[in-house]
């Protein structure tokens, strides 16, 4: 199983990004996919997931109105836009992998996949 996020990169605030997680090694339309960021010294961050079933979505309140989540199955990719980008947006952006993930408040569980991240810095 790998995930690999990419497309994280410097931009100033107001500006956008948009992160891929390209996944291999399992059956991916039936996985939903996470995004999380961390800080050092923060908690990790649940701030979307779309499922895989029927491609609902989740987004943390930090983050609605501003993020959008898709997926293309036929890629085996999940894209996170990310518009209006603030300096609080910063960190280590992660994909994560769950057949049947919940959250619970701000709590995650169920992801079983993880991949390495990528790196998003806003600039104020």
């Amino acid at each position: 199983v790998q995930l690999q996020a990419s497309g994280g990169g410097l931009v100033q605030a107001g500006g956008s990004l948009r992160l891929s997680c390209a996944a291999s090694g399992f059956t991916f339309e039936n996985y939903a996919i996470g995004w999380f960021r961390q800080v050092p010294g923060k908690e990790r961050e649940g701030v979307s997931c779309i499922s895989g079933s029927d491609g609902s979505t989740y987004y943390a309140d930090s983050v609605k109105g501003r993020f959008t989540i898709s997926r293309d199955n036929a890629k085996n990719t999940v894209y996170l836009q990310m518009n209006s980008l603030n300096p609080a947006d910063t960190g280590v952006y992660y994909c994560a992998a769950g057949a049947h993930p919940t959250i619970v408040g701000s709590t995650w569980y169920g992801m079983e996949h993880w991949g390495k991240g990528t790196q998003v810095t806003v600039s104020s």
